[in-house]
């Protein structure tokens, strides 16, 4: 059984690196441009609002659901081998989603699509990990981050030009069947020059956990997304109130499970550590806002304002840059000299973009331009770079060490969770008084009932940033020192998650 890869002078780990470091790519744009081909999507294939939301949403459900179990999977059965499982899954996936039919098949591809990606990304730091000596590392991780803000700002023209492009005139499918081509090359490049890992001390799969959390989230988040559509149903509230009782019921196994063997899905002992805790609330929350508003910005720009997808696509750029620009100073220069206060801050700073674009979107209505988006979109972008690149590591900055590996698979889980059920809030936030304003408006003004329901949304995407600066003061004031060289690759692993969910918005514009 192999556990590490002699650091030898072995030139093929350069190759292997740029596999995963293409895949980790491939995954970031994908779960990136998808937002803003929903317009197109609609109109191709008459889905409705509720089916909009669960593109977006069932991948980052099922992605969310998979990362730890994906994690020991390739623990247990080898890295290498679950890596090319993964991405040969989603190979096949998109081109399943680019081949859809129907909402339902686009949806149900999706799904597998988050669920083949929650295989493979788990295993690119680890196989990184032991496929460079420590001396590399450092080098390595700073080229890993060089990919993140690649993709960061490649996403949005990747997809507004693949969609407006109309190649071969199928529309918005190239989006998902440009991943065919880099899937298939992965996969051959991967056999060949990625080693084969194991640990030896991987913990067990808990496969009961994962199925009373799935359970759990769809109860919770099935009822939310499709409600509105269906007249909000007594069977909805039923199922959103006995939610609850299911994941408690997940808790209390947990527990058992933790005694028993020591291998539960979720380690809570970790919520016991004030940081870990207040740090998944905010993560959580900020999941929450992220996915909100990816969504609605999009919505906003195309159905709303009638822009295209390359405009729009052009118009979030200022946010990319910004997030990314910041995301480095972040790490780099401003959290090592002045702590939370620079996650606080960009809280602040996101917020008074929210709250700039809240009086754009009523000031200005349907003649709202680019030019003058850009100042709230540089708030939100570098406010967003500010608290996403340095969030885990002041989150467990106390997790004993022997616990890391667990905390940065819970924490980023924690994160995508919040996306699906930022989506999921949007019937509430944003579809359900677009309904409404449409209905006083009649069908001649249907942008008009999307500027009002941007506002409204807008708004609990504020509340949802005064919660985050809240739970922010209950992080230490600075990371501990211990940490600081041990968890580098969780914090690159931490800021590439945080990036593939904050970058959809510049990649939704």
């Amino acid at each position: 059984m192999t556990t590490t890869v002699p650091p030898t002078a072995d030139r093929r780990r350069w190759t292997a690196l740029a596999v995963v470091l293409t895949a980790s790519f491939m995954d970031l744009v994908d779960a990136t441009i998808v937002n803003i081909a929903i317009p197109s999507i609609q109109r191709d294939t008459g889905a409705s609002f509720s089916a909009l939301q669960w593109v977006t949403a069932g991948y980052a459900l099922a992605f969310a659901l998979g990362l730890i179990t994906g994690g020991r999977l390739g623990d247990i059965y080898g890295r290498k081998k679950l890596f090319l499982l993964g991405i040969g899954g989603f190979t096949v996936a998109s081109a399943l989603c680019g081949l859809a039919a129907t909402p339902g098949m686009l949806v149900g591809a999706r799904v597998l699509q988050g669920a083949m990606a929650a295989l493979m990304v788990p295993q690119v730091l680890a196989i990184i990990h032991v496929t460079f000596p420590a001396h590399e590392r450092g080098k390595v991780f700073g080229m890993f981050g060089a990919v993140i803000g690649l993709g960061a700002v490649c996403g949005p023209l990747i997809g507004a030009l693949l969609t407006e492009g109309d190649l071969f005139g199928l529309e918005w499918r190239p989006i998902f069947l440009i991943n065919l081509p880099v899937g298939i090359a992965g996969i051959l490049l991967g056999r060949r020059f990625i080693t084969e890992s194991r640990s030896p001390d991987a913990l067990r799969l808990d496969l009961v956990g994962t199925a009373l959390a799935t359970v759990g989230l769809l109860m919770l988040l099935y009822p939310l997304t499709q409600g509105r559509e269906d007249g909000w149903p007594l069977w909805g509230f039923v199922s959103m109130a006995a939610s609850p009782l299911v994941l408690a019921l997940f808790v209390r196994y947990e527990r058992a499970k933790a005694r028993k063997d020591g291998s539960p899905l979720v380690e809570l002992s970790l919520f016991r550590v004030t940081t870990f805790a207040a740090g998944s609330g905010v993560q959580l929350t900020f999941g929450v806002v992220t996915g909100l508003f990816f969504l609605i910005w999009t919505l906003h720009m195309q159905l709303g304002l009638g822009w295209s997808p390359l405009h729009a696509g052009l118009t979030g750029l200022p946010f990319s840059l910004a997030c990314s620009v910041a995301a480095g100073m972040s790490v780099q220069k401003l959290v090592p000299r002045f702590g939370r206060k620079v996650l606080q801050a960009g809280a602040l700073i996101m917020l008074s973009g929210a709250l700039l674009y809240i009086w754009q979107a009523g000031h200005y209505g349907s003649a709202l331009t680019s030019w003058q988006m850009v100042p709230a979109m540089l708030l939100m972008g570098g406010g967003m770079g500010l608290i996403v690149a340095p969030i885990t590591d002041a989150a467990i900055s106390e997790v004993p060490p022997e616990h890391s590996g667990s905390a940065s698979g819970i924490f980023n889980t924690t994160g995508q969770l919040g996306m699906a059920l930022g989506l999921g809030l949007s019937s509430v936030a944003f579809f359900q008084v677009a309904d409404a304003a449409g209905e006083r408006g009649g069908a001649a003004a249907p942008g008009a009932g999307f500027i009002d329901a941007t506002t409204n949304a807008l708004w609990w995407v504020s509340g949802g940033l005064v919660v985050v600066l809240g739970l922010l003061f209950l992080l230490p004031r600075r990371a501990g020192a211990q940490h600081a060289a041990g968890e580098q690759a969780v914090a690159q692993e931490a800021a590439a998650a945080g990036a593939e969910a904050e970058q959809q918005p510049a990649l939704a514009s």
